[in-house]
């Protein structure tokens, strides 16, 4: 099993920043690769951003590239950050931590999820 604990979230303006972190614990030598999904109220959950493990290769959704960037503690291979810049009232949302031993992409096929952090951008 793999526990997902996400933080960082919080209130801030158009045009800000915030850090968001993914600290991953339990069965962590066996995760394949991270990712992070948000859910704005009243929409379905959609796929942001997503980094495998040992690779560190990277993909994003195409509302958020060039603004955030996904990255992994190189000390700590169980802690994923999302980093977002220039934020904007639509990138209000929960967003979620997912984790998965075998797979990697924009799919919502990930096994393991955290519990959500809430992300508040006001215009």
């Amino acid at each position: 099993q793999v526990q997902l604990v996400e933080s960082g979230g919080g209130l801030v303006q158009a045009g800000g920043s915030l850090r968001l972190s993914c600290a991953a614990s339990g069965r962590t030598f066996s995760i394949y690769a991270m990712a992070w999904f948000r859910q704005a109220p009243g929409k379905e959950r959609e796929f942001v951003a997503a980094i495998t493990r040992s690779g560190g290769r990277t993909m994003y959704a195409d509302s958020v590239k060039g603004r955030f960037t996904i990255s992994r503690d190189n000390a700590k291979n169980t802690v994923v950050y999302l980093q977002m810049n220039s934020l904007k009232p639509d990138d209000t949302a929960v967003y979620y931590c997912a984790a998965d031993l075998r797979y990697w992409g924009p799919d919502q096929r990930y096994d393991y999820w955290g519990q959500g952090t809430q992300v508040t951008v006001s215009s």
